[in-house]
C-alpha cells in the first residue's frame, strides 16, 4: 500500500489483507484548471507508480483524499489557522469527499484506477467548538480538517455514498477492483 495513513491500515486490516505500507513521496500538487477528480485520479495513479518503483512483483494499492466545497479543493491543513479556515468554512454547508484509488499490477505493468464521491452534510460549527476539536489533534493530517471516524464525527448530520469513502478508503470499490484481479476477500481458503 501506497500509504502511510493509519485509517487506511485499519481498514485494510479488517479485511485481512496483507499488505506492506510504504508511503510515496511525491508532490501531490494540482495542475492548473485540472478537475478535482481527475487530479486525485491522477495523483493516485502517481503514488502507485512511485511506490512500484521499490518492487519487482505484486499489487500496488494507492489512494489519494480530497474535499471538494464549493467546487474549491481543500486539503490536509498546514496548521491549527488553516484547519480552523476550512471547518469555518465547511460549517452548515455539504460538501464532497473524493477519493481516488489505484492498483498497479507490476506482473501485468497495467494500472486501473477508479474513484468514490461522497456528499458530507455539516450542521452549523460554532468556532469554540471548532477550536476545541482543533485542540483535539485530530484535524491535522486529514483532508478538509476532519475525520468522520472519530470526534469530528460530530460535525456531520448526514452522508450520502459510502462511509468508508470519507475515512479514506472506498471498501467496496477497493474489493470489486481486486476481485477483478482474481483475489476474492469473501473466499474461504
Amino acid at each position: 500500500m501506497a500509504s502511510a495513513s493509519p485509517r487506511r491500515q485499519d481498514l485494510l486490516d479488517a479485511l485481512g489483507i496483507k499488505y506492506k505500507s510504504v508511503p510515496a513521496e511525491l508532490d501531490e500538487q494540482f495542475f492548473p484548471g485540472e478537475l478535482p477528480r481527475k487530479a486525485a485520479e491522477r495523483i493516485a495513479r502517481e503514488k502507485a507508480e512511485a511506490v512500484a518503483r521499490n518492487f519487482e512483483h505484486g499489487l500496488i494499492l494507492a489512494a489519494d483524499t480530497i474535499v471538494v466545497c464549493d467546487g474549491k479543493v481543500l486539503g490536509k491543513p498546514q496548521d491549527e489557522d488553516d484547519a480552523f479556515l476550512m471547518l469555518s468554512y465547511l460549517s452548515a454547508k455539504s460538501h464532497e469527499v473524493i477519493t481516488a484509488v489505484c492498483i498497479k499490477d507490476i506482473d501485468q505493468a497495467e494500472s486501473e484506477v477508479e474513484s468514490e464521491v461522497t456528499r458530507v452534510y455539516f450542521r452549523s460549527l460554532s468556532p469554540m467548538e471548532i477550536r476545541a476539536y482543533i485542540c483535539s489533534g485530530e484535524a491535522m493530517d486529514k483532508a478538509g480538517a476532519y475525520g468522520i471516524q472519530g470526534l469530528g464525527s460530530v460535525f456531520a448530520e448526514r452522508i450520502d455514498g459510502c462511509y468508508f469513502n470519507v475515512v479514506g478508503l472506498p471498501v467496496s470499490r477497493v474489493y470489486g477492483m481486486l476481485a477483478r484481479r482474481g483475489i476474492n476477500l469473501l473466499r474461504n481458503e
